[in-house]
């Protein structure tokens, strides 16, 4: 069988790559029964010599391969038929700005695998760019302090080499002594976490960030069940929420009245309670003035997010009164940081990390039989211009309804 990394064609140029040299070079030792070929690419983080050092073909046609292997979405006009694609699609919640895509992929007789479906027989995702959109969203979140109040000046996170660097200009700056939300356990969360706990920030309880006052920088980690409660008043269970929250509402004003800064790292399921309402942002208690929001959900459980931001402009103010935009160190705004391509900054690292992931539980299904199940349950089209039976509800988003 023969895999393409395939280059990214995308507008803004994304540098990532699902595997590092180093880690296609792992690959091919682990399975010498796979040929792997390296499409060219220019803007890659990797350059083509790095992986023809490690002795793989770059070629500007890779349709000769099966399998091609990517991380953003393809224009339609580089989609070749009858091939198996790995990438970040976007359709899976049908999207509107990606339906065409879907479409042409089914009758291009392409099997689609997009990264955010391949999951665990319990449906939790195996691979993902998750912890480095928290270890970028955080640190942007201490940037945007740093620039609002003049305490120091981070520079961008694109403008560093990786982590490591990232962390030494951390290792810099001092911070106030405020209080910090941080929303969610998973990878994202796991992310903001790291750099939290590299800038030695004091991890304590929910029942002492909500109760106490500080000489010293502190965060607390707030679970779902913790900022969410049932409405009949009993006791939660985050695996009942996750199946149906219907019966949940927020019960983050606790937090807002004790934070000064909120990094959002959470899941936001569809039917949930959003975190804080424009109404709730009104409240002449709520303290938060600093929103770092990694998951970005637009108008949706984060008041204060009204847009997507960018790399190149991170930052911007929402004013509660008025519900509207305004600059981002306007007097009684909520500073917002809300990149919606965070692990971008971080190509290098981001790319390491996931072609470890992808190798872990990917490559090796195609030579196992598909043991674990991997490729049945990421499947979305089939070889014959159809939806797999999982992704049936998709439907009505390809006919356009």
């Amino acid at each position: 069988m023969k895999f393409a990394i395939i280059k990214e064609r995308k507008n803004p140029p994304d540098r990532r790559v699902v595997f590092s040299p180093e880690k296609l070079a792992e690959a091919r030792a682990q399975f010498p029964q796979a040929e792997f070929v390296v499409e060219s690419s220019d803007i890659r983080v990797f350059s083509d010599d790095d992986y023809r050092n490690q002795g793989f073909i770059v070629t500007e046609d890779v349709s000769d391969c099966d399998v091609m292997i990517g991380v953003k979405e393809v224009p339609l006009d580089a989609l070749i038929p009858n091939k198996k694609y790995f990438y970040f699609s976007h359709t899976i919640k049908k999207q509107p700005y990606n339906r065409k895509l879907l479409q042409v992929m089914l009758q291009k007789n392409i099997e689609m695998f997009d990264h955010e479906t391949i999951v665990k027989q319990s449906g939790a995702r195996l691979i993902g760019f998750g912890r480095y959109a928290g270890l970028v969203g955080a640190y942007n979140g201490f940037r945007a302090l740093g620039l609002r109040d003049g305490l120091f000046n981070l520079p961008k996170v694109e403008q560093l080499a990786d982590l490591n660097e990232v962390k030494a200009e951390l290792d810099k700056i001092t911070l106030p002594n405020i209080k910090i939300v941080l929303t969610g356990t998973g990878k994202v969360a796991l992310g903001a976490k790291e750099i939290l706990d590299h800038l030695k920030i004091k991890q304590v309880s929910d029942a002492l960030y909500l109760t106490s006052q500080f000489t010293e920088p502190v965060y607390v980690m707030a679970d779902v069940m913790e900022y969410a409660k049932r409405l009949d008043g009993k006791v939660g269970d985050k695996y009942e929420f996750y199946k149906d929250p219907s019966g949940y509402e927020s019960n983050f004003m606790p937090y807002a009245k004790e934070s000064d800064m909120f990094i959002a790292g959470h899941f936001y399921g569809d039917g949930a309670p959003f975190i804080f309402t424009r109404e709730d942002a009104k409240d002449p208690n709520f303290r938060i003035n600093l929103v770092s929001d990694v998951s970005c959900d637009i108008d949706g459980p984060v008041a204060s997010t009204i847009r997507p931001s960018t790399i190149a402009d991170p930052f911007y103010g929402y004013d509660p009164h008025t519900e509207s935009e305004v600059p981002f160190n306007a007097d009684e705004a909520i500073t917002v940081m809300a990149v919606d391509n965070l692990p971008c900054e971080l190509p290098k690292d981001a790319s390491e990390g996931f072609g470890e992931m992808f190798l872990e539980h990917v490559i090796p299904a195609f030579f196992n039989g598909d043991q674990r199940g991997i490729l049945k349950r990421a499947q979305m089209t089939t070889a014959d211009g159809k939806l797999t039976e999982r992704f049936s509800y998709l439907q009505d988003y390809v006919n356009g309804f």
